[in-house]
């Protein structure tokens, strides 16, 4: 038993070091922004964010289908930084993005730099009964914590990192358009 000592310690401080040493990462997902969706939802307060020259269709995504259908086409939209912020009350909507489950976008309502409101403007999970109840679940909570950290620095919530991403990458995008950091 004494001369197996050694090697079950040595194996043990190995499989501890290993272990401690592993860097755990999400899994791999492409949250892209449905370009089509995007050009449409731009408002006036962005439209000099999208190219004249870039037909709306030609990075499209169809609808339902997943994140690998738009692999071979760029996107055509563009994102200009605000430098300023807005004074009074103003609305902006973030880009429409593909968060695997289904497409959602963010509103907010701000009063210069001060967030008054950040709700769903659209979400479609194509009616998956398990997507829903995630979503009716995760998307109060989120809300909440944008509301709560006046920026996109949000925690998300556990059980949805597919959502909480979306919805933060899209809040994200509303911010910007306001001149909100």
């Amino acid at each position: 038993m004494i001369k197996r000592t050694p090697f079950v310690l040595a194996g043990t401080i190995a499989g501890l070091a290993g272990l401690l040493s592993f860097r755990s990462t999400p899994a791999s997902m492409t949250l892209g922004t449905v370009a089509a969706a995007s050009a449409a939802s731009n408002t006036a307060s962005n439209t000099a964010s999208t190219p004249a020259s870039a037909p709306a269709s030609s990075g499209s995504t169809p609808a339902g289908s997943g994140p690998s259908a738009n692999t071979g086409a760029a996107s055509p939209t563009t994102t200009v930084a605000q430098t300023t912020p807005v004074t009074g009350v103003h609305s902006a909507t973030g880009p429409l993005v593909n968060y695997y489950f289904g497409i959602l976008s963010v509103k907010v309502t701000a009063s210069g730099t001060k967030v008054e409101k950040v709700t769903i403007k659209t979400i479609n999970d194509g009616g998956n009964p398990l997507s829903q109840s995630i979503d009716q679940m995760s998307i109060p909570q989120l809300e909440s914590q944008a509301m709560a950290v006046q920026n996109a620095n949000i925690q998300g919530v556990s059980g949805a990192s597919y959502t909480s991403a979306g919805f933060k990458m899209s809040l994200q995008g509303a911010l910007t358009k306001l001149g909100i950091k």
